[in-house]
């Protein structure tokens, strides 16, 4: 499309990059069709041409008003909308500027400030967060439904299994996962164990800086990047095979601090050597298939519905993999309707945009046991929490339903652990 970028931006490497962005563009409108919001409000204005197109006004010149704030902060930068895009338009790093441009420019109300600065707070120190659980599931008969709700049971994580393998892979300690869910990161250590493969975690990493992103705080988000960067580049360049992510959310971030760091002197090489040594988990455990499987017991619970996070199918473009090592493990796959579309949660959306997110997790759930399946597997503990809240069946990350395969026959015994719990 034709732009004409004002003079304040069109000079500067955010401008140059907008711009690049919108002249893709051709406003052919296949975007809205794979739109969770749009799908749900029949609003132009919140689908992807329509923020597209507001964005677009604000950075020639068009005043920016609450009205547009509302609009983008109601996407949930699934990115559907890249995948179905036939012209390939970058529209998750647009809405990245747009939104920054216009927080600039429009003063949120003090409650909403308020909210999301708790919030920034709360999800990315895991400490502070992990009290707060506890505290929470203390007095959880006495609080409200909906947040009732997403205090989902912590399940025992079970024994940690044997050190000393020949080979190590970094793990990130995901901020929200570890004290919701340690579970996942312990199934995923055994797995791997099971593999010869030792799965560390660097106590200097913290967030990866998704949430602040998201929450309007860029700056903070950087600071993020910077210090995993710092973290993990000892121990990559000390022999670690990658970094291996077991939430996909996680995952989408770290990938990108190449890009994020690019125009940073003291963190440019490193960065982009952290992100090209970044994986998810399915991605490479399928590079292993051929060992795991021999390792597997027959599963007792076979017909599985798998949930692929938008940051798994439509950022990290992981599609298949996962679904390929369970069957291959023994998993029925019931299908899924709609597999394509957000579960509502994206990362602190749902508590931000709670009707939406409610709606879009009915909409989901009711695709996702359509074939009746005995558990719900996902890859991301936000989805995994937020999809769990509503759910009429157990939601699991797949990995812990891997690693109850694995643990009856893992060659040492140590890691043996009672089937059914994780």
């Amino acid at each position: 499309m034709e732009t004409h970028l004002a003079a304040w931006i069109s000079a500067t490497p955010q401008g140059r990059e907008a711009d690049a962005i919108l002249r893709a563009c051709v406003h052919c409108g296949f975007c809205n069709a794979t739109c969770p919001t749009y799908q749900l409000l029949g609003d132009e204005l919140d689908g992807p041409r329509g923020r597209i197109y507001q964005i677009k006004r604000v950075l020639e010149g068009a005043a920016a008003t609450r009205s547009t704030q509302v609009h983008l902060d109601r996407c949930l930068t699934c990115l559907g909308c890249e995948t179905t895009c036939p012209s390939g338009v970058q529209y998750g790093r647009l809405l990245e500027i747009g939104r920054e441009v216009v927080d600039a420019r429009v003063a949120r109300p003090p409650a909403e400030r308020l909210a999301r600065a708790a919030l920034r707070a709360g999800l990315t120190r895991p400490a502070l967060f992990a009290l707060a659980l506890r505290l929470g599931r203390a007095v959880r008969p006495l609080l409200p439904a909906a947040l009732r709700a997403k205090l989902i049971a912590r399940r025992d994580p079970g024994p940690a299994p044997s050190l000393g393998q020949r080979r190590r892979v970094l793990l990130l300690t995901s901020c929200t996962q570890d004290a919701l869910l340690p579970s996942i990161d312990r199934a995923a250590a055994r797995v791997l164990a099971a593999l010869g493969v030792e799965a560390i975690t660097e106590p200097r990493a913290g967030c990866c800086g998704a949430v602040r992103a998201h929450l309007g705080d860029p700056a903070g988000a950087l600071d993020a990047a910077r210090r995993n960067v710092d973290a993990w580049s000892a121990p990559l360049a000390a022999g670690a095979e990658a970094l291996v992510m077991t939430a996909s959310g996680c995952g989408i971030r770290v990938r990108d601090y190449g890009r994020l760091l690019a125009d940073d002197p003291g963190y440019a090489e490193r960065a982009r050597q952290v992100s090209e040594r970044t994986i998810d988990l399915a991605e490479w455990l399928w590079a292993e298939l051929a060992t795991l499987v021999p390792l597997a017991a027959a599963p007792a619970v076979r017909r599985v519905a798998f949930h692929a996070p938008c940051t798994l199918q439509h950022g990290l473009r992981v599609r298949g993999r996962a679904e390929a090592i369970l069957a291959a493990l023994g998993a029925e796959l019931a299908p899924v309707v709609d597999a394509h579309l957000c579960c509502g949660s994206a990362g602190a959306y749902s508590l931000l945009e709670p009707g939406i997110g409610s709606a879009l997790r009915e909409r989901k759930l009711a695709g996702l046991t359509a074939g009746a399946p005995a558990t719900i597997l996902s890859a991301n503990i936000g989805c995994l929490a937020h999809l769990a809240a509503g759910a009429s069946v157990p939601v699991r990350h797949w990995i812990e339903w891997v690693d109850e395969l694995v643990a009856p026959r893992r060659a040492d015994g140590r890691g043996r652990h009672e089937p059914g719990r994780a």
